[in-house]
């Protein structure tokens, strides 16, 4: 398939990489040659210097024969003008923009632009990826990371390993002994820096991240099993009220239970803003820094604190003041992956990354065939794939045990009708049935050969 990226920012990056690792032919195209460059030197993919918007920076990036353009730079104008482009002199068959403007957001999605007037096929919001992922999290905080597959019968559920957890030491084999009945499975561990996919022998150890696939209905039983509680959020503050926090408050004040929140918003426009479209949300005007303030939003008593601001220093500190000053549990936007390691030492319960947020957007939009949703683990260093088996695919009609899957896959969950049956070496594989799959981004190829999901894309 022929791709044309525009944008070769962190997000474009991460799109090219994917997509150019499958042996897809994929163009480049930013302004800036630097960012350009990098895409060349470090992935097999070609580069174009130029404004993605201009009818003839997309002919040199080969629009006349591309099967789809991505547009993904920092400009919401540029990337729909791009879209117009691509579709009015080019004709390209599918076109994706990222967006970031609630007006431009709202006029698409109640259909004031119609597909022949902002020829879009799929919008991407970060804020609505990042404000859905907070939610996610608040509401499973012992996680550091979700995710949920299989129409909601399945979560993703990324859990830190603590000194006093029952399970350590313990091969892994033996806890489907020691819980016949628990429909979970790790799929991934992460330790001194490393992702990879468990085998049965392997043990986990304090400090380990696991990443187990849970059936909804035992989510609370995993977390004891492990150690850890459900706790209630019944008090939340919010450090940000941009268009991510504003999307957070919203949500929360429409849910049935009570959630009390309270909304910190440095910047007055904003925070003038936040406080006429919320209705029972406190809105304080201040630096989410001060101590004084965070005092009297009553941050001894939150059950989470969640920063959202545009500046990751500002979210980490606020995070660990928070933290410093009572509240329970931490939750920061980190757009720069280097500060992750950051995040155990400093005592921050859990982070969102808006690009990795985004990438896994966009790559559930572009995915093969049968594909219906793809998640990206870390720095794109794994992908959790939820496919439909084919009849053609090389394992339907075969047990667990009998399929040759490369050393970085796992079968995570499988739903067969509305059931979600446990993962066993000896459960067959049929038709029909909806298959969650943890593979290392070496092993995806593989993975889409396995479900025979590449001759179509879209």
């Amino acid at each position: 398939m022929k791709v044309i990226i525009c944008g070769a920012g962190q997000v474009g990056w991460q799109i090219a990489r994917h997509l150019s690792g499958e042996r897809n032919d994929v163009t480049v195209v930013d302004n800036n040659p630097d960012l350009v460059r990098r895409a060349t030197d470090t992935l097999d993919v070609q580069g174009i210097a130029g404004f993605a918007s201009y009818p003839d920076v997309l002919e040199r990036a080969g629009a006349k024969d591309a099967d789809m353009v991505i547009a993904a730079t920092y400009s919401d104008e540029v990337n729909m003008v791009t879209c117009q482009v691509a579709h009015s002199v080019f004709a390209v068959p599918r076109k994706i923009a990222r967006l970031r403007a609630k007006s431009y957001l709202t006029a698409i999605y109640s259909d004031l632009y119609r597909r022949d007037h902002m020829p879009i096929d799929v919008v991407i919001s970060p804020e609505r990826e990042v404000a859905d992922a907070a939610l996610q999290r608040l509401a499973i905080p012992a996680a550091f990371d979700t995710e949920t597959f299989l129409g909601g019968h399945a979560k993703l559920l990324g859990l830190t390993i603590d000194a006093g957890c029952p399970i350590v030491n313990t091969p892994l084999r033996q806890l489907t002994d020691l819980f016949s009945t628990l429909r979970a499975v790790v799929v991934g561990v992460s330790r001194d820096g490393r992702l990879f996919a468990p085998e049965a022998r392997d043990q986990l150890f304090p400090g380990d991240s696991a990443y187990f696939m849970c059936h909804r209905d035992d989510v609370r039983r995993l977390l004891e099993i492990l150690g850890k509680s459900m706790r209630q959020q019944e008090r939340v503050v919010l450090v940000g009220g941009g268009n991510v926090g504003l999307m957070v408050a919203r949500e929360l004040e429409g849910r049935e239970e009570r959630i009390r929140a309270k909304v910190i918003e440095k910047n007055r426009k904003c925070a003038e803003r936040a406080a006429e479209a919320l209705e029972k949300t406190i809105v304080l005007n201040g630096d989410g820094l001060d101590a004084s303030l965070l005092s009297e939003a009553n941050i001894e008593r939150a059950d989470a604190v969640l920063c959202v601001t545009d500046d990751d220093k500002t979210n980490m500190l606020a995070a660990v003041r928070a933290k410093a000053a009572g509240a329970k549990m931490a939750i920061t936007l980190i757009n720069d992956p280097t500060l992750v390691p950051l995040m155990g030492p400093l005592g921050i319960d859990a982070f969102i990354n808006p690009r990795a947020t985004t990438v896994s957007s966009i790559l559930r939009h572009i995915r093969h065939g049968r594909v219906r949703a793809v998640y990206s683990i870390g720095d794109g260093e794994a992908e959790v794939i939820e496919a439909e088996v084919l009849s053609t695919s090389p394992i339907s009609g075969t047990r667990i045990r009998d399929i040759d899957f490369p050393e970085g896959v796992l079968v995570g969950a499988v739903l067969r009708g509305e059931k979600v049956m446990k993962i066993t070496g000896g459960l067959r594989i049929e038709e029909g049935d909806l298959i969650v799959m943890f593979a290392m981004s070496k092993d995806v190829p593989e993975v889409e050969r396995l479900l025979q999901v590449s001759i179509d894309f879209f």
